[in-house]
């Protein structure tokens, strides 16, 4: 789950504010917007494998590919929307171009349902060989919508939940620290109930009514988010750019290198050190050493102005600076391991596939839950298990232990990576029994495709395992982002969020990469895929094995680096 996490310190205006401007009134306007978008960009998500299929004949394996670089371009272009607010436009800017680039690009999404000609010619049912690809302008057309969205994506959430916090931020009001708490907690509430409608009423639209329809809402949605965050424009406090952290670490990166022949033990580099007017850090640590040349002073007169301040920013920078850069590169081993529970989570397209060949009734009831909307149960576990933890949980620990925070965050870090391998284990458990079922129906068709016949298997057994992955997230994720804010300078705790989506969005390029040379390897000398469009032909359960076997190493990996390279608060 895309977590997205701001402090208040880090969101502070010290500029004068209007007293017409700002405040509670403007929260209507910035929750509405971020609501839609997120209703309309995640209620995209589910089906879009089996459109990809249906709509464009594509392979199984080329669809999944796509919307793994869709999922990390969304997450990556976080990065150039924070730097871009922070350094030229400011948030108001870029959430406003964010939500219109995310309208342009699911209208372009929508047409492609509505013409024809955006298409190409449905596969003949009856003959392998009759199946049309997409020609390269379609293709193009069809990218070029995702790569819009992914656009809007990477613009709007990384700044919508700032935006709302430069309104409430007042010092002069004694309440502001409750109010920004009453803030941060709606903001995430309405995140978790945007989730639950995407994943379940917006993905039966798609079932019921199609892919006309069911494309067309999310679009409809997204231009009344648009409509809601323009329409409070007169009302918002608008803070100006400022400079940027991904600067300040070039900065350093590049002073560092061009003191590179300075030798640190020739020089009472103590002395020698540039802190800023209002530094709280008094020395450097022992890490990277390298990097301290790069705030070492030469020659006063050159290097430092009246004021204080560094004449050449690219040639001398602070201690802060360079201490802020050393604690990301030592959390940069940990994050790393996050990357793979996040592979492990963006398996649900093979998952809709497996899904859509089962009896989706609950239990003995009339009522069937689309494929797509299977992913709610690990949303509910998500939401479930953080309600249960904050609530009985941490309370029951302070009491009988003393230990007031529950569960330290790289102990729950490692619990979220033991969950993932045992989901991706059973996830292998599942698919081969649902398989061998197939296989006994005689039900493995000659075709490739997405419409494969059905299983005499419940649906329901896929639960257990996106419960398991509803409890890796809870642990996983949350566990990250405290520890990356434990261990990151107050003054970066606006870049956690950058840092963690990060890890999506590298995560989304891995799974691409793993899917293409998985279905190149396995099918060389004319062998069936383990990931054919025909997965009662194929081998997922495989598949899921090599992920489960991927997960432990992850596992042992992180192990190693809590026992070897600990960043200073890791116990």
């Amino acid at each position: 789950m895309a977590i997205i996490i701001q402090e208040e310190e880090s969101l502070i205006d010290h500029s004068p504010k209007s007293p017409t401007k700002g405040g509670l009134k403007t929260m209507p306007f910035i929750i509405v917007n971020e609501t839609l978008e997120k209703v309309a960009s995640y209620g995209l998500q589910p089906n879009m494998v089996i459109y990809l299929m249906q709509g464009y004949n594509l392979e199984a394996v080329t669809a999944t590919s796509i919307l793994n670089v869709w999922s990390a371009l969304s997450h990556g272009l976080a990065l150039l929307g924070a730097f871009v607010s922070d350094s030229f436009l400011g948030r108001f800017m870029v959430v406003a171009i964010g939500s219109i680039s995310s309208l342009f690009g699911m209208t372009i999404l929508w047409l492609t349902t509505m013409v024809p000609q955006l298409r190409p010619l449905p596969c003949d049912q009856f003959e392998i060989n009759e199946c049309n690809r997409p020609t390269p302008a379609q293709f193009f057309v069809l990218l070029f919508s995702f790569g819009i969205i992914a656009v809007g994506a990477g613009f709007v959430r990384p700044c919508s939940i700032a935006f709302g916090a430069d309104q409430l931020d007042n010092k002069e009001n004694p309440n502001s620290k409750r109010i920004m708490e009453s803030y941060f907690n709606w903001y995430y509430a309405t995140i978790g109930m945007s989730t639950l409608v995407a994943t379940t009423l917006i993905v039966y639209i798609q079932d019921a009514f199609g892919w006309q329809i069911g494309f067309g809402i999310p679009a409809i949605l997204m231009l009344f988010s648009v409509s809601a965050f323009l329409l409070g424009s007169p009302l918002y406090i608008k803070v100006n750019a400022s400079e940027s952290l991904f600067i300040g670490f070039f900065q350093v990166l590049v002073a560092a290198v061009r003191k590179r022949n300075i030798n640190l033990h020739s020089v009472n580099c103590e002395n020698h050190y540039h802190h800023s007017p209002d530094s709280e850090i008094q020395a450097l640590t022992n890490s990277f050493r390298c990097l301290d040349k790069a705030c070492i002073i030469e020659d006063p007169q050159r290097d430092i102005n009246r004021d204080g301040s560094a004449s050449n920013p690219w040639r001398l920078c602070s201690v802060e600076q360079v201490e802020s850069l050393k604690s990301l590169l030592r959390v940069v081993p940990i994050w790393s391991s996050n990357i793979m529970i996040q592979l492990s989570l963006n398996q649900f397209s093979f998952s809709t596939l497996q899904i859509q060949t089962m009896d989706t009734h609950i239990f003995l009831s009339d009522f069937e839950i689309p494929a797509g909307s299977f992913s709610v149960f690990m949303v509910f576990t998500l939401i479930f298990w953080i309600a249960l933890y904050d609530g009985v949980f941490v309370p029951l620990m302070a009491r009988h232990t003393g230990q007031q925070g529950g569960l330290s965050p790289v102990l729950r870090m490692g619990i979220g990576l033991v969950l993932s391998s045992v989901a991706m284990a059973l996830s292998a458990i599942t698919e081969g029994i649902r398989r061998d079922i197939a296989v006994d129906q005689k039900d493995i068709y000659p075709q490739d495709g997405p419409n494969i016949a059905s299983v005499d298997m419940s649906a329901m057994w896929f639960v257990p395992q996106y419960v398991l992955l509803g409890l890796a997230d809870a642990f996983n994720a949350i566990g990250l982002v405290e520890f990356l804010y434990s261990e990151l300078p107050k003054s970066m705790s606006s870049f956690v969020v950058a840092i963690f989506t990060l890890g999506m969005a590298v995560s989304g390029f891995f799974g691409s990469l793993i899917v293409n040379v998985l279905d190149s390897v396995t099918s060389y000398g004319g062998e069936i895929s383990w990931l054919s469009s025909n997965i009662n032909k194929g081998h997922l359960d495989y598949y899921y094995w090599l992920f489960a076997f991927f997960n432990i190493l992850n596992f042992l990996y992180f192990l190693i680096i809590c026992r070897y390279n600990r960043p200073q608060g890791l116990s």
